[in-house]
């Protein structure tokens, strides 16, 4: 049979496909924009079929039904990563939370340590050649293709065409779905004040020649602004938002000085909007290729004058970074945050900048204004970041370089750049810790 009659006799139905799923299957989703969410619903709706199946991803930006306590007879949600929609049923007891860095999540397919039985995902129409383009997320989605016991495919006409190790041939699919909907859109909060002086920060950091890698969310973004006057910057990320597509219009982002992939935007997802999936579309400029690419240090090291930007929910005075629980309970997940930052420690031309940038409060729902520098972290809380590997902290009141420094010194650095608000009171945290006046 040519292509088109192996993908026509591979066409069925949302309901029709999910029937294929059987109680205890472990089922895995390609993430973010790219959740294939007409299976997702359709698997959710025939439910009472099943006991037991696991559900597995990163980030959704869908209703996470699957996880919701009224499906715990059915479903079981674990989790890469964790988010909104999800992350109640790790602290309900009803889910679970696999601990791994984004660089290992392919390998841990490939060894069937997460053993999966059925792979989801969303992917553009055939070309010709009866390729399609897995478009926005090829993080860890390349390798559950090649692992599945069963790949089920919805083909989604807004899915754009993106270079690099993108591409799966049809006959990798078992089951094909066409539901056409617009991929989901990812708007950040307006840029404070605040975050335009984190940013600023942040960029005094940055050369000209530049590889970047940036988190999501608004300081990133602000980050990104305050990049104007730099030349010839580079992208290495995991992921990239609509800022990178201004940068890359004015010129400034290019490619043309990176050590490795130049002249290519390197990144394993897209999270952004219309503008974004656009810019992406068809374009030479981009690639996405593998997390265990991306965001393995080995290959991050090799990337000149690289500097990585990640968040933090808080620092304690010994620089251990949490960036993944609140109240000793699982928030989101490490990441990309510690390959990027041990890649950049390990950079071969010793240039490597590794920042961790957040605000130095946050506000209670109360109103209550919580430092997030810290003496020390709350008993339960994760450390995603070491304190050996922690080079860079950035508030909006300044920069701590803590990089081979003293405890006793970087304790002083972080004090310097906490809220003044709060500073009194971690000096008092200092002199009992030291025994000494801060």
């Amino acid at each position: 049979m040519s292509w088109q009659e192996r993908y026509k006799s591979k066409l069925t139905t949302s309901k029709e496909a999910v029937t294929h799923i059987k109680s205890g299957d472990t089922v895995l989703l390609s993430h973010a924009v790219s959740e294939p969410t007409a299976l997702v619903e359709a698997m959710v709706e025939n439910c009472k079929a099943y006991r037991d199946v696991v559900v597995s991803h990163m980030i959704s930006l869908g209703r996470g039904a699957y996880s919701k306590p009224e499906m715990r007879e059915h479903f079981r949600y674990v989790g890469l990563f964790t988010d909104k929609a999800t992350r109640a049923s790790i602290h309900e007891g009803q889910g679970d939370f696999i601990p791994v860095y984004f660089s290992e999540i392919p390998e841990m397919i490939k060894k069937r340590r997460l053993a999966v039985d059925v792979f989801m995902v969303m992917v553009s129409p055939p070309d010709e050649n009866g390729i399609c383009c897995v478009g926005v997320s090829c993080d860890y989605t390349m390798q559950a293709i090649k692992s599945a016991k069963t790949v089920i495919a919805q083909i989604n006409k807004y899915v754009p065409k993106v270079g690099g190790e993108a591409f799966v041939h049809i006959d990798e699919f078992d089951y094909i779905v066409e539901v056409s909907s617009p991929l989901p859109e990812v708007k950040w909060a307006e840029t404070t004040e605040a975050d335009l002086k984190i940013g600023q920060y942040c960029a005094s950091l940055v050369e000209d020649g530049s590889t970047l890698q940036l988190g999501m969310g608004g300081i990133p973004n602000a980050v990104l602004a305050s990049l104007k006057n730099k030349r010839n910057l580079g992208i290495h990320s995991e992921m990239i938002s609509d800022g990178v597509v201004d940068l890359y219009e004015e010129g400034i982002i290019n490619c043309s000085e990176k050590s490795i992939d130049k002249d290519k935007m390197v990144v394993n997802f897209l999270y952004g909007t219309k503008k974004l999936y656009d810019f992406v579309n068809n374009n030479p400029a981009v690639e996405l290729r593998c997390a265990d690419y991306t965001n393995n240090p080995l290959v991050i090291r090799e990337s000149s004058k690289f500097v990585c930007i990640n968040s933090a929910i808080e620092v304690d005075l010994w620089g251990q970074v949490n960036a993944g629980s609140i109240h000793g309970k699982i928030f989101s997940g490490v990441g990309g945050q510690v390959d990027f930052i041990r890649g950049a420690a390990m950079s071969t031309d010793g240039k490597g900048k590794a920042i961790i940038a957040m605000h130095a409060t946050t506000t209670k729902k109360d109103g209550t204004k919580v430092s997030k520098i810290v003496g020390s972290l709350s008993a339960g809380t994760l450390v995603t970041t070491s304190q050996h590997d922690v080079d860079y902290v950035i508030t909006e009141f300044g920069i701590a370089e803590l990089k081979w420094k003293t405890v006793k010194e970087r304790s002083r650095s972080l004090i310097a750049i906490a809220d003044p608000d709060f500073r009194e009171e971690l000096s008092k945290q200092f002199e009992l810790r030291f025994n000494e006046k801060c």
